[in-house]
């Protein structure tokens, strides 16, 4: 007969966090929210760590590169999906390679002869105003000069004629060798008052590209997840079918980690998947999943996961427990995989991460998944209200909303994430809705990782391996559940105050 589960199935909205002591030096401004992202030896700092705790969802609707670029800048790090061709998904993972560094190989390129129609055309194509001239049109041939568009006009200059006409050349151009640092290349785009210092080798030959803006957004933006060339990390999607064409053609375009996606990661085919990219690109961090137990955990850490996602069937727009009666509460998901998780470090040596990924509905609950033993949290629905992501803003009689679909749904057409047999979606696991617009992601973030913040500071915690192993829960009734909330008329006008 079938095995029943003792404990019942929780949410978050079941638990909530008792405040602890909160010691003299422990302030919002002390909280240090570092986190693991993928596998590493017990005590050991892990390859790739995060600033924040926050991964955007490997959906269409949500991880665009524009978004991608805003969450690493805010320390957190996005996963570009995989439900479009290779090249597309390549060109995505470039887009945000390529966005800015502190030493840039540059992408927009133009050689002397070309006319200044195929320089806008690769302007266009790239997004960047700055072009490196060279003698081959590459970015590492010998260097010519620079064009910017700032150095012509279309309506004022003939189109037709050729980039050395406008371009500033070699001769006129301050310049630095390949042995300088980059902080003294930053130091000499301040005293030559420039905005962009090519870098050349002995040959004269390009090799890197140093912006002022490069500069400024550093000091904009201080707890940007970066690699060790400065350039901002970015995750991306794979699925169990086409991995073997997928992989290598997403690390060579520069993606820092990768992650199964599957609806069920428990499964002799994702273990098989993770066994073939440890055995063939044994360098590159794969996260797998999802799962809900701990025994689904130990299966693909075992197999070689570098982090586990737990979770099916919580997400905002995620069907899948009406549909096929599969799933659990995401607290009791979470609890039940960082224990084996915990388990799994103490018997291998090798602390394996976990992932928090939907159910998470409230600001709140972010902080409840970290207490009760995530490390860091995916979210699709939360990053879908913003400007970065992919869904048409429109107008309602209410204020904006922004698109959002599930890679369930027919919208998305993922029927290959499902597994539901032949070619295409049988029935839909996901649905097609809105969500409230909420602007800027670095503006909304804000304000949830203050809230995460002023809540570990209650708890008497300044880092989140401190939240995890002294934060204390308690299970909600339905009437302190009801406690919880407002209970007076609200204004529906601004106080005046005299």
């Amino acid at each position: 007969m079938a095995q029943v589960m003792a404990e019942v199935s929780r949410t978050f909205n079941e638990f909530l966090l008792l405040p602890n002591r909160t010691r003299t030096d422990c302030s919002p401004a002390t909280v240090d929210l570092r986190t693991p992202l993928v596998r590493h030896l017990v005590g050991e700092t892990p390859a790739i760590e995060l600033q924040s705790p926050f991964t955007s969802a490997i959906m269409q609707a949500v991880s665009t590169p524009e978004l991608a670029i805003a969450l690493a800048r805010n320390g957190g790090l996005s996963f570009l999906h995989h439900n479009q061709s290779i090249q597309d998904q390549v060109a995505a993972v470039r887009e945000v390679k390529n966005f800015k560094a502190g030493f840039v190989t540059s992408d927009t390129n133009i050689r002397p002869d070309d006319s200044l129609s195929e320089l806008v055309e690769v302007m266009r194509r790239t997004g960047h105003s700055t072009a490196a001239v060279t003698h081959d049109g590459t970015g590492t041939g010998r260097l010519l000069g620079l064009v910017t568009s700032r150095d012509f006009h279309p309506q004022r200059h003939d189109l037709a004629g050729p980039v050395s006409g406008r371009m500033t050349p070699i001769a006129d151009l301050p310049h630095t060798g390949a042995d300088t640092t980059l902080s003294e290349a930053n130091a000499q785009l301040w005293d030559r008052r420039l905005d962009c210092l090519p870098v050349l080798d002995a040959e004269g030959c390009l090799q890197h590209l140093v912006f002022r803006s490069d500069y400024a957004d550093n000091k904009r933006f201080p707890n940007q997840v970066v690699d060790a060339a400065k350039r901002l990390r970015v995750g991306a999607g794979v699925n169990t079918h086409d991995y073997r064409e997928r992989v290598p053609a997403l690390l060579q375009a520069g993606a820092d980690v990768l992650c199964f996606d599957s609806s069920d990661g428990y499964s002799d085919w994702q273990a098989q998947a993770l066994t073939w990219v440890k055995k063939h690109y044994p360098e590159i961090p794969i996260g797998g999943g999802n799962v809900v137990d701990g025994e689904a955990f130990t299966f693909l850490a075992e197999a070689g996961a570098d982090f586990v996602k737990v979770g099916v069937g919580g997400g905002s727009i995620c069907i899948t427990r009406d549909q096929k009666g599969i799933g659990r509460g995401q607290a009791s998901a979470v609890l039940d995989v960082a224990a084996a998780r915990d388990a799994f470090a103490e018997r291998t040596g090798a602390y394996v991460p976990i992932c928090s990924d939907g159910g998470l509905v409230h600001d709140y609950h972010v902080a409840l998944a970290l207490a009760m033993g995530a490390d860091f949290v995916m979210m699709g629905r939360y990053f879908a209200r913003f400007d970065q992501a992919a869904g048409a803003k429109l107008p309602t009689r209410d204020g904006f909303v922004k698109e959002y679909w599930g890679e369930g749904s027919n919208r998305a057409r993922n029927w290959q994430r499902y597994g539901q047999g032949g070619q295409g979606l049988i029935f839909e696991e996901g649905v097609d809705g809105y969500v409230p617009y909420a602007g800027d992601l670095s503006e909304g973030l804000s304000v949830t990782i203050a809230k995460l913040k002023t809540t570990m500071v209650s708890c008497g915690s300044a880092t989140l391996p401190e939240f995890q192993s002294t934060a204390r829960l308690t299970l909600v009734s339905d009437q302190s559940f009801q406690e919880s909330h407002a209970n007076v008329t609200l204004r529906d006008t601004p106080t005046t105050v005299a």
